[in-house]
Protein backbone atom coordinates (compact mmCIF):
# COMPACT_ATOMS: atom_id res chain seq x y z
CA UNK A 1 0.00 0.00 0.00
CA UNK A 2 1.16 3.66 -0.69
CA UNK A 3 2.00 5.51 2.70
CA UNK A 4 3.71 8.84 4.05
CA UNK A 5 6.54 7.70 6.16
CA UNK A 6 9.09 9.17 8.32
CA UNK A 7 12.67 7.50 7.00
CA UNK A 8 14.38 9.13 10.63
CA UNK A 9 13.71 11.85 13.25
CA UNK A 10 15.24 15.10 13.79
CA UNK A 11 15.91 18.35 11.56
CA UNK A 12 12.91 19.90 10.02
CA UNK A 13 10.00 17.94 10.29
CA UNK A 14 9.66 17.80 6.79
CA UNK A 15 12.77 16.46 5.78
CA UNK A 16 12.22 12.80 6.49
CA UNK A 17 8.87 12.32 5.03
CA UNK A 18 8.96 10.24 2.06
CA UNK A 19 5.68 8.52 -0.06
CA UNK A 20 6.23 4.46 -0.57
CA UNK A 21 4.97 1.65 -0.83
CA UNK A 22 5.24 -0.08 1.97
CA UNK A 23 3.35 -3.90 3.45
CA UNK A 24 -0.22 -3.87 4.41
CA UNK A 25 -1.93 -2.96 7.17
CA UNK A 26 -2.28 -6.71 8.86
CA UNK A 27 -5.96 -8.93 8.28
CA UNK A 28 -7.92 -7.76 11.21
CA UNK A 29 -8.06 -9.76 14.02
CA UNK A 30 -10.91 -11.34 16.76
CA UNK A 31 -12.28 -7.54 17.76
CA UNK A 32 -10.80 -5.63 14.79
CA UNK A 33 -10.94 -3.34 11.71
CA UNK A 34 -9.22 -2.82 8.77
CA UNK A 35 -10.46 1.12 7.29
CA UNK A 36 -9.05 2.13 3.56
CA UNK A 37 -8.45 5.71 4.38
CA UNK A 38 -9.77 8.32 2.31
CA UNK A 39 -8.08 11.21 4.78
CA UNK A 40 -5.70 11.94 7.25
CA UNK A 41 -5.37 15.24 9.54
CA UNK A 42 -2.39 16.53 10.88
CA UNK A 43 -1.45 17.39 14.60
CA UNK A 44 1.75 18.69 16.41
CA UNK A 45 1.86 15.74 17.27
CA UNK A 46 3.40 14.83 14.03
CA UNK A 47 5.78 17.60 14.18
CA UNK A 48 7.04 15.98 17.50
CA UNK A 49 7.11 12.61 16.16
CA UNK A 50 9.38 13.65 13.43
CA UNK A 51 11.61 15.33 15.49
CA UNK A 52 12.52 12.42 17.69
CA UNK A 53 9.72 12.77 20.79
CA UNK A 54 10.91 10.33 22.89
CA UNK A 55 8.90 7.08 23.59
CA UNK A 56 7.54 8.14 19.30
CA UNK A 57 8.92 6.22 16.71
CA UNK A 58 12.00 4.27 16.76
CA UNK A 59 11.76 1.88 14.32
CA UNK A 60 11.53 3.16 10.16
CA UNK A 61 9.87 3.45 7.71
CA UNK A 62 7.03 4.98 10.03
CA UNK A 63 3.83 5.65 8.85
CA UNK A 64 2.78 9.24 10.16
CA UNK A 65 -0.89 10.48 11.12
CA UNK A 66 -3.01 10.08 14.12
CA UNK A 67 -6.21 11.19 12.88
CA UNK A 68 -8.55 9.51 9.67
CA UNK A 69 -11.31 8.90 8.08
CA UNK A 70 -11.92 6.43 5.46
CA UNK A 71 -14.44 3.32 4.79
CA UNK A 72 -14.34 0.01 6.54
CA UNK A 73 -12.77 -2.39 4.27
CA UNK A 74 -12.99 -5.51 6.53
CA UNK A 75 -13.73 -6.55 9.89
CA UNK A 76 -12.45 -9.43 12.18
CA UNK A 77 -14.55 -11.81 14.00
CA UNK A 78 -17.01 -10.21 16.67
CA UNK A 79 -16.99 -7.05 15.54
CA UNK A 80 -20.56 -5.93 15.56
CA UNK A 81 -20.79 -1.86 15.64
CA UNK A 82 -19.92 -1.67 12.30
CA UNK A 83 -19.63 -3.26 9.03
CA UNK A 84 -17.90 -3.59 5.64
CA UNK A 85 -18.96 0.28 3.81
CA UNK A 86 -19.73 1.87 6.53
CA UNK A 87 -18.23 5.78 6.44
CA UNK A 88 -16.14 6.13 10.00
CA UNK A 89 -13.94 8.15 11.72
CA UNK A 90 -10.87 6.93 14.31
CA UNK A 91 -10.48 7.48 17.43
CA UNK A 92 -6.44 7.09 17.62
CA UNK A 93 -6.07 6.88 21.21
CA UNK A 94 -5.30 2.41 21.95
CA UNK A 95 -5.88 1.32 25.45
CA UNK A 96 -5.87 -2.73 26.49
CA UNK A 97 -9.78 -1.96 27.80
CA UNK A 98 -8.31 -4.58 31.08
CA UNK A 99 -5.75 -2.11 33.06
CA UNK A 100 -7.42 -0.92 36.12
CA UNK A 101 -7.77 2.23 34.19
CA UNK A 102 -9.62 0.89 31.87
CA UNK A 103 -11.92 -1.20 34.05
CA UNK A 104 -12.50 2.02 35.73
CA UNK A 105 -13.57 3.77 32.08
CA UNK A 106 -10.25 5.51 32.47
CA UNK A 107 -8.97 4.67 28.85
CA UNK A 108 -6.21 7.84 28.25
CA UNK A 109 -4.30 6.79 31.39
CA UNK A 110 -4.45 2.94 29.99
CA UNK A 111 -0.88 1.75 31.51
CA UNK A 112 -0.12 0.47 27.82
CA UNK A 113 -1.92 3.56 26.06
CA UNK A 114 -0.41 4.36 22.82
CA UNK A 115 -1.49 6.39 19.74
CA UNK A 116 -1.83 6.12 16.05
CA UNK A 117 0.93 7.93 14.51
CA UNK A 118 2.94 8.13 17.38
CA UNK A 119 3.56 4.77 18.93
CA UNK A 120 1.80 2.60 15.97
CA UNK A 121 1.67 3.13 12.67
CA UNK A 122 -0.43 5.61 11.24
CA UNK A 123 -3.07 6.49 9.44
CA UNK A 124 -1.57 8.22 6.36
CA UNK A 125 -1.68 4.95 4.99
CA UNK A 126 -4.33 3.63 2.42
CA UNK A 127 -4.91 1.05 4.98
CA UNK A 128 -5.16 0.73 9.00
CA UNK A 129 -5.97 -1.90 11.49
CA UNK A 130 -7.17 -1.01 14.93
CA UNK A 131 -9.35 -2.06 17.18
CA UNK A 132 -13.51 -1.91 16.75
CA UNK A 133 -13.61 0.09 19.91
CA UNK A 134 -11.78 3.25 17.73
CA UNK A 135 -13.63 3.24 15.13
CA UNK A 136 -17.18 5.19 14.70
CA UNK A 137 -19.56 5.59 12.29
CA UNK A 138 -19.74 9.25 10.88
CA UNK A 139 -22.75 11.28 11.72
CA UNK A 140 -24.97 12.09 9.21
CA UNK A 141 -24.89 15.45 8.56
CA UNK A 142 -26.44 18.15 6.37
CA UNK A 143 -24.05 19.02 4.55
CA UNK A 144 -22.54 15.77 4.59
CA UNK A 145 -19.42 15.41 6.59
CA UNK A 146 -16.45 15.20 4.26
CA UNK A 147 -13.99 13.17 4.67
CA UNK A 148 -11.41 16.01 5.89
CA UNK A 149 -13.71 17.01 8.50
CA UNK A 150 -14.24 13.36 9.37
CA UNK A 151 -10.67 13.26 9.60
CA UNK A 152 -10.11 16.56 11.70
CA UNK A 153 -12.35 15.37 14.08
CA UNK A 154 -11.58 13.07 16.90
CA UNK A 155 -8.20 13.83 18.64
CA UNK A 156 -8.54 17.62 18.68
CA UNK A 157 -12.21 17.96 20.02
CA UNK A 158 -11.50 14.84 22.83
CA UNK A 159 -8.55 16.99 23.90
CA UNK A 160 -10.46 19.80 24.36
CA UNK A 161 -13.39 17.73 25.44
CA UNK A 162 -11.58 16.48 28.16
CA UNK A 163 -9.60 19.95 29.24
CA UNK A 164 -12.67 21.99 29.28
CA UNK A 165 -15.68 19.91 30.58
CA UNK A 166 -14.11 16.87 32.61
CA UNK A 167 -10.82 18.26 33.83
CA UNK A 168 -11.74 22.27 34.27
CA UNK A 169 -14.82 21.32 34.95
CA UNK A 170 -15.67 25.53 33.44
CA UNK A 171 -19.30 26.34 34.05
CA UNK A 172 -21.87 29.14 32.89
CA UNK A 173 -21.00 32.27 33.83
CA UNK A 174 -17.22 31.96 34.23
CA UNK A 175 -14.18 33.21 32.33
CA UNK A 176 -11.85 31.09 30.45
CA UNK A 177 -8.36 31.98 28.78
CA UNK A 178 -7.66 30.20 25.73
CA UNK A 179 -4.05 30.61 24.39
CA UNK A 180 -2.84 30.26 20.00
CA UNK A 181 -6.87 30.29 18.29
CA UNK A 182 -5.35 29.33 15.15
CA UNK A 183 -4.47 25.43 16.35
CA UNK A 184 -7.24 22.61 16.15
CA UNK A 185 -7.56 22.40 19.94
CA UNK A 186 -7.82 26.06 20.63
CA UNK A 187 -10.43 26.26 18.16
CA UNK A 188 -12.58 22.78 19.78
CA UNK A 189 -11.78 24.70 23.36
CA UNK A 190 -13.46 27.99 22.27
CA UNK A 191 -16.46 26.26 20.84
CA UNK A 192 -16.96 23.51 23.77
CA UNK A 193 -16.87 26.85 26.33
CA UNK A 194 -19.67 29.00 24.31
CA UNK A 195 -21.51 25.93 24.28
CA UNK A 196 -21.47 25.58 28.10
CA UNK A 197 -22.42 29.84 28.27
CA UNK A 198 -18.60 30.77 29.31
CA UNK A 199 -17.04 33.84 28.33
CA UNK A 200 -14.19 33.00 26.36
CA UNK A 201 -10.73 35.58 25.96
CA UNK A 202 -8.95 33.72 23.18
CA UNK A 203 -4.92 34.52 21.65
CA UNK A 204 -2.94 34.49 18.31
CA UNK A 205 -0.20 36.64 17.28
CA UNK A 206 -1.99 36.87 13.97
CA UNK A 207 -5.14 39.60 13.68
CA UNK A 208 -6.59 37.54 10.68
CA UNK A 209 -7.06 34.59 13.37
CA UNK A 210 -8.25 36.55 16.00
CA UNK A 211 -10.99 38.34 13.85
CA UNK A 212 -12.59 34.68 12.22
CA UNK A 213 -12.58 33.70 16.50
CA UNK A 214 -14.72 37.03 17.21
CA UNK A 215 -16.93 35.49 14.53
CA UNK A 216 -16.77 32.08 16.03
CA UNK A 217 -18.18 33.62 19.34
CA UNK A 218 -15.21 34.90 21.55
CA UNK A 219 -15.89 37.61 23.45
CA UNK A 220 -12.09 39.04 24.14
CA UNK A 221 -9.51 38.48 21.90
CA UNK A 222 -5.72 39.49 22.68
CA UNK A 223 -2.90 39.82 20.16
CA UNK A 224 -0.20 38.21 22.24
CA UNK A 225 2.53 39.41 20.11
CA UNK A 226 1.83 43.07 20.74
CA UNK A 227 0.02 42.94 23.84
CA UNK A 228 0.46 41.84 27.40
CA UNK A 229 -1.85 39.23 28.08
CA UNK A 230 -1.94 39.50 31.81
CA UNK A 231 -2.52 43.05 31.48
CA UNK A 232 -5.18 42.58 29.22
CA UNK A 233 -6.94 39.56 31.46
CA UNK A 234 -6.59 42.05 34.29
CA UNK A 235 -8.13 44.79 32.53
CA UNK A 236 -11.32 43.09 30.81
CA UNK A 237 -12.05 41.03 34.01
CA UNK A 238 -11.57 44.23 36.61
CA UNK A 239 -8.54 42.92 37.97
CA UNK A 240 -9.71 39.35 39.00
CA UNK A 241 -8.55 37.27 36.51
CA UNK A 242 -10.32 34.34 34.90
CA UNK A 243 -11.46 31.21 36.46
CA UNK A 244 -9.50 28.60 33.95
CA UNK A 245 -7.04 28.92 31.55
CA UNK A 246 -6.37 25.99 28.56
CA UNK A 247 -2.66 26.08 28.32
CA UNK A 248 -0.90 23.94 25.21
CA UNK A 249 2.16 26.21 24.38
CA UNK A 250 4.68 25.66 27.15
CA UNK A 251 7.70 27.31 28.54
CA UNK A 252 6.61 30.69 26.81
CA UNK A 253 3.69 30.96 28.21
CA UNK A 254 3.30 28.93 31.52
CA UNK A 255 4.22 32.35 33.87
CA UNK A 256 1.95 34.68 31.55
CA UNK A 257 -1.02 31.80 32.06
CA UNK A 258 -0.29 31.38 35.72
CA UNK A 259 -0.74 35.60 36.19
CA UNK A 260 -4.07 35.45 34.18
CA UNK A 261 -5.87 32.94 36.84
CA UNK A 262 -7.91 34.53 39.74
CA UNK A 263 -7.64 33.39 43.15
CA UNK A 264 -8.63 29.45 43.27
CA UNK A 265 -8.41 29.42 39.50
CA UNK A 266 -7.65 25.95 37.41
CA UNK A 267 -4.77 25.59 34.80
CA UNK A 268 -5.18 22.80 32.72
CA UNK A 269 -2.22 21.67 29.58
CA UNK A 270 -2.11 19.37 27.16
CA UNK A 271 0.63 20.21 25.77
CA UNK A 272 4.47 21.81 25.28
CA UNK A 273 4.85 23.13 21.71
CA UNK A 274 7.31 25.87 22.51
CA UNK A 275 9.09 23.76 24.93
CA UNK A 276 8.54 21.59 28.00
CA UNK A 277 10.77 22.49 30.89
CA UNK A 278 8.90 25.72 32.76
CA UNK A 279 9.65 27.42 36.01
CA UNK A 280 7.05 29.00 39.18
CA UNK A 281 6.66 30.57 42.11
CA UNK A 282 4.61 28.01 44.19
CA UNK A 283 4.10 30.16 47.22
CA UNK A 284 1.92 32.19 44.69
CA UNK A 285 0.75 28.68 43.40
CA UNK A 286 -0.63 28.02 47.28
CA UNK A 287 -1.29 31.25 48.34
CA UNK A 288 -4.09 31.73 45.61
CA UNK A 289 -5.47 28.38 45.94
CA UNK A 290 -4.27 27.64 42.24
CA UNK A 291 -5.35 23.97 40.47
CA UNK A 292 -3.01 23.18 38.04
CA UNK A 293 -4.02 19.88 35.84
CA UNK A 294 -2.96 17.44 33.09
CA UNK A 295 -4.82 16.08 30.73
CA UNK A 296 -4.45 13.67 27.27
CA UNK A 297 -7.44 12.67 25.09
CA UNK A 298 -9.97 11.05 26.87
CA UNK A 299 -12.11 8.14 27.31
CA UNK A 300 -15.04 6.04 25.72
CA UNK A 301 -17.61 7.80 27.22
CA UNK A 302 -16.13 11.31 26.45
CA UNK A 303 -15.57 10.24 22.83
CA UNK A 304 -19.29 9.03 22.58
CA UNK A 305 -20.32 12.41 23.76
CA UNK A 306 -18.51 14.57 21.44
CA UNK A 307 -19.67 12.13 18.79
CA UNK A 308 -23.48 12.51 19.66
CA UNK A 309 -22.62 16.80 19.84
CA UNK A 310 -21.77 16.14 16.56
CA UNK A 311 -24.57 14.14 15.57
CA UNK A 312 -26.37 17.16 16.77
CA UNK A 313 -25.04 19.48 14.72
CA UNK A 314 -22.39 21.25 17.04
CA UNK A 315 -18.49 21.03 17.24
CA UNK A 316 -18.41 20.62 13.54
CA UNK A 317 -14.54 20.49 12.79
CA UNK A 318 -12.89 23.40 10.83
CA UNK A 319 -10.66 22.84 8.15
CA UNK A 320 -7.78 25.05 7.45
CA UNK A 321 -6.50 23.33 4.10
CA UNK A 322 -6.51 20.21 2.61
CA UNK A 323 -3.23 18.89 0.95
CA UNK A 324 -2.97 15.60 -1.65
CA UNK A 325 -0.47 12.51 0.11
CA UNK A 326 2.12 13.62 -2.76
CA UNK A 327 2.43 17.37 -1.24
CA UNK A 328 2.17 16.18 2.47
CA UNK A 329 5.90 18.05 3.12
CA UNK A 330 3.86 21.24 2.20
CA UNK A 331 1.24 20.24 4.54
CA UNK A 332 3.55 19.54 7.45
CA UNK A 333 5.52 23.48 6.65
CA UNK A 334 2.29 24.93 6.97
CA UNK A 335 1.71 23.50 10.43
CA UNK A 336 5.14 23.86 11.38
CA UNK A 337 4.86 27.47 10.24
CA UNK A 338 1.82 28.14 12.51
CA UNK A 339 0.36 29.50 9.45
CA UNK A 340 -3.57 27.68 9.67
CA UNK A 341 -6.61 28.17 11.36
CA UNK A 342 -8.27 24.79 11.86
CA UNK A 343 -7.13 21.41 10.98
CA UNK A 344 -4.54 20.43 8.08
CA UNK A 345 -5.75 17.35 6.35
CA UNK A 346 -4.08 15.16 3.99
CA UNK A 347 -5.58 13.46 0.92
CA UNK A 348 -5.25 9.68 0.85
CA UNK A 349 -7.38 8.64 -1.68
CA UNK A 350 -9.37 10.83 -3.74
CA UNK A 351 -12.47 10.97 -3.77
Amino acid sequence: MRACVLTGTGGPPADNLELTDVPDAPAPQAGEVRVAIRAAALNHLDLFVADGLPGGADRFPHVVGADGAGVVESVGPDVKTVKLGDRVMLNPGISDYTCEFCRAGEHSLCVNYRLLGEHLPGTMAQLVTLPAHNVVRMPALSPELTWAEGAAFSLVTLTAWRMVVTRAQLRAGETVLIWGIGGGVSLAALRIAKLLGARAIVTSSHDAKLTEARRLGADVTINHRTQKVSQEVRSVTQKRGVEVVIENVGEATWDESLRCLKRGGRLVTCGATSGPQVGMDLRRVFWHHYTIMGSTMGNAREYAEIVRRLSAGELRPIVDQVFPMADARKAYERLAKGEQLGKVVVEVVSG
